[in-house]
């Protein structure tokens, strides 16, 4: 049995459970952000195009387990917006951007994105997933710096959401 059923003219038709998308998992999205962190590392140190290390990618992990939606959109969409996302940055750091580590530069950009993008998501989760990220492939006190430089710029991205933390 299928998840169709017929109408009259004997087509098949999408079931209700069907035609509604599944909504993605918790642990779905953060293993997209995980390998969204990996696939900008690659192609900021490596040069090759997005497309290519997408494919990469989608060969090389499972992408049942990963919201493959929000892995295209971060992946395809921050490497085309770069320079606005680093002008958001520069102003809160405390060295060049050049001088800003690949791993904490990358996860500063995703935040950025998504407080800019991805309002669906609340700035708390956008801090908290990516000082984790930071913990886990940064630097020995990297979560800290980007627990501190996306503090700040959550109160200029998300300035509505984040005044609700000083009531």
């Amino acid at each position: 049995m299928s998840d169709a059923t017929s109408n009259e003219s004997n087509e098949p038709v999408p079931s209700e459970q069907a035609a509604k998308p599944k909504k993605p998992t918790t642990s779905q999205r953060k293993r997209a952000r995980k390998l969204v962190l990996q696939a900008l590392y690659q192609w900021q140190i490596s040069g090759s195009s997005i497309s290519k290390i997408e494919a990469e990618f989608r060969v090389d992990n499972d992408f049942k387990k990963v919201d493959g939606v929000y892995f295209c959109e971060l992946f395809g969409q921050i490497p085309k917006e770069v320079t606005e996302l680093d002008k958001h940055i520069s102003p809160f750091l405390d060295r060049p951007l050049e001088d800003v580590d690949n791993v904490e530069l990358n996860l500063l950009r995703m935040g950025v994105y998504e407080f800019i993008h991805r309002i669906d998501v609340p700035y708390r989760v956008v801090i908290n997933e990516a000082v984790e990220l930071a913990k886990q492939f940064g630097g020995t006190d990297g979560h800290k710096y980007i627990n501190s430089i996306l503090d700040k710029l959550s109160l200029r991205l998300r300035a509505a959401e984040t005044r609700k933390r000083g009531a």
